[in-house]
């Protein structure tokens, strides 16, 4: 056996060791409710910041703290949670990067068990936050528990950690945080386990994801409203309106039709349809909206929704004209596409279809960029080959039309860092759904990959001849 085999077969055998403990530590972790929503308990975030950094101690951190830093309308943000390990002379630094704030669990009647208490059913465990973000932060803390037990003390590499709390209102406090924490960006590679697999069995390294901006759309078409019989007919309602100029958004085949909008190229490879449509639970009857590849069109192109609406409850709703309708927009935009530049062009598009005469108000309200690494990047191949070895199967450099602000934000202030994004996220996962889960023994193999791929930045595993993963960058 070669001294990296031997190496990986210890490494193997100390991530089994400690796999019991680490599903027990997420479950503790999905016990508690941490939202960084507005009217949230935030004490459930003070007490999730605690529990990860204990768990950060536990797995051989001495220099843990728990900061915050202020979000730029200069309200506190949500607790963060730092560890440091210095590295040797001659040793490169690591940042590892998850989140510990959740998405709200919605209708706890929607979920098949309770959403804050972990619950293992046919090798899945659910719950909320399971898979985003609390695996991030198993699979760091136990992959550097299984490296320091195979190094011991004297291990040179040096390893940062961040684990941010609210990463889900789109880490407002973020650019604070690393400003005053500038030793964060100064790494050599940060691995950031936010996403997820291919699927259930064969890993996968995003090398893509598309940014994000949003902000409210409010139409006034009346100065009060009007008695729907007496005035109905001459006059419109905002909410029609609103529908007419919504509609201008997309052609019939679902493409968006917002000029100024950057696109992509096509991905080399595709999904099957039948398969995405059961992982999206789309009802048979539903055509799916634009043209070309469905890894394209979730990838390298820009997608609007609309993702709430403020009118009258249907139950409570007289017969009367509106006056103002509001809507608020999602706009996810492909690398290659500046947040200012997609913001600008959707006011453009809403300021010339504004229907009958009706004033438009237009709100712009966050942005992040989108990002992407060079698959030729050496820490990719690093990554690919640590996954390679504890998977046993080829990875796949794949594209999310997802965005993580920390990836896009920490490239952005240290171009010479490699941005490795992972994950415990699969396409049964369910993120931000009822019924979030992951397939545990994916997320024990996610702990080798992470731990394998330390020791090969240690400079413990060396290289060995395999063949190039199939590439799924867009």
């Amino acid at each position: 056996m070669t001294a990296t085999r031997h190496a990986l077969s210890r490494l193997d055998g100390l991530v089994a060791d400690g796999f019991p403990a680490a599903v027990e530590a997420l479950a503790r972790l999905v016990a508690i409710p941490g939202l960084a929503w507005p009217g949230a308990d935030p004490a459930a975030l003070e007490r999730s910041a605690e529990l990860t950094a204990e768990l950060l101690r536990s797995a051989g951190f001495r220099d843990v703290a728990v900061d915050r830093a202020p979000r730029p309308d200069g309200a506190p943000g949500a607790p963060a949670v730092l560890a440091r390990r210095p590295a040797a002379p001659g040793f490169p630094t690591v940042l590892l990067y998850a989140h510990h704030d959740v998405q709200p669990s919605g209708d706890p009647g929607a979920w098949a068990s309770p959403p804050f208490r972990a619950t293992e059913r046919n090798g899945r465990l659910y719950g909320r936050g399971v898979a985003d973000d609390k695996a991030g932060i198993i699979l760091h803390a136990a992959a550097c528990r299984a490296l320091l037990d195979l190094t011991g003390p004297a291990a040179g590499l040096g390893i940062t950690v961040l684990v941010e709390g609210e990463e889900e209102i789109g880490s407002p406090s973020l650019p604070a945080l690393l400003d005053r924490h500038t030793d964060l960006e100064a790494a050599d590679v940060a691995i950031v386990a936010d996403s997820g697999n291919w699927r259930v069995g064969v890993p996968a390294l995003t090398t893509s994801l598309r940014g994000l901006v949003d902000g409210t759309i409010e139409l006034r078409a009346l100065e009060h409203g009007l008695h729907s019989g007496t005035y109905g007919g001459p006059v419109l309602d905002a909410l029609t309106l609103m529908g007419r100029l919504v509609a201008t958004f997309h052609d019939e085949a679902g493409n968006l039709t917002v000029a100024g909008l950057e696109h992509g190229d096509e991905p080399a490879v595709d999904l099957d349809e039948d398969m995405f449509r059961a992982d999206a639970g789309l009802p048979d009857g539903v055509r799916l909206a634009g043209g070309g590849s469905l890894t394209g069109r979730l990838w390298s192109r820009p997608a609007l929704a609309l993702t709430g609406m403020d009118v009258p409850a249907v139950d409570a709703a007289a017969n009367t004209l509106l006056p103002s309708v509001r809507v608020k927009f999602s706009l996810r935009i492909p690398p290659g596409t500046e947040p200012d530049d997609a913001m600008a062009a959707m006011q453009r598009h809403v300021a010339r279809h504004a229907p009958f005469g009706a004033e438009t108000v237009f709100t712009p309200g966050t942005g992040s960029r989108p990002f992407a690494v060079d698959p030729a990047d050496p820490a990719v191949e690093a990554a690919v080959e640590a996954m390679r070895s504890a998977w046993g199967v080829e990875p796949v450099l794949m594209g999310v039309g997802g965005s993580i602000p920390a990836a896009s934000l920490l490239a952005g202030r240290n171009p010479a860092l490699s941005v490795l994004i992972t994950g415990a996220e699969d396409p049964d996962t369910r993120a931000h759904g009822a019924d979030e889960s992951l397939d545990l023994t994916d997320l024990r193999q996610g702990i080798l990959a992470e731990a394998a791929l330390l020791a090969r930045l240690s400079g413990l595993l060396g290289k060995e001849p395999a063949p190039a993963p199939a590439s799924m960058h867009p």
